[in-house]
């Protein structure tokens, strides 16, 4: 079983940060967003996650069966072109990197946040419904996946 604490985080997050320097690329065949979009999503998403659980109350907490998570998680794959990102967490319209990287440190200040809060910190999500703190944790991790999978075929 993969291991989902807050230091899983690091790789995707080094990832989203080594593709900065191709920001400005883009294939319309892959998406109609180019690879910047890409990152300041994931890092607006893995961000204010974090946020929610570290602020969550952990005695709200309830597990409750999502077939929709429960499908996703297992496979380890959301498919494209399936879902709309929220607009809380979509991209402006000029991505400087300099904004790209305040979130990106952001994000490595934010994994420490995570390590000693409650198990059942949780947040909820518009599809998968309410996840603690490791289902979250796989959350990010999947749902960055998912967007360094499209930065990758726009460059190839």
């Amino acid at each position: 079983m993969p291991k989902y604490n807050s230091e899983s985080l690091i790789p995707v997050i080094k990832e989203l940060e080594f593709f900065i320097q191709f920001k400005d690329r883009r294939k319309a065949s892959i998406s109609n967003s180019d690879v910047a979009w890409q990152i300041d999503h994931s890092l607006k998403v893995i961000n204010l996650v974090i946020e929610a659980v570290v602020t969550s109350n952990p005695k709200l907490y309830k597990w409750k069966f999502n077939k929709w998570r429960l499908f996703l998680f297992t496979i380890g794959y959301i498919p494209r072109g399936k879902a709309r990102a929220p607009i809380i967490v979509q991209p402006p319209e000029i991505i400087a990197d300099e904004d790209l990287n305040i979130q990106i440190n952001l994000a490595y200040n934010s994994i420490d946040c995570l390590k000693p809060i409650d198990k059942n910190a949780n947040f909820t999500h518009f599809v998968f419904g309410q996840l603690n703190k490791r289902k979250s944790i796989q959350f990010l991790k999947l749902h960055t996946n998912h967007h360094l999978k499209i930065i990758k075929d726009i460059l190839k």
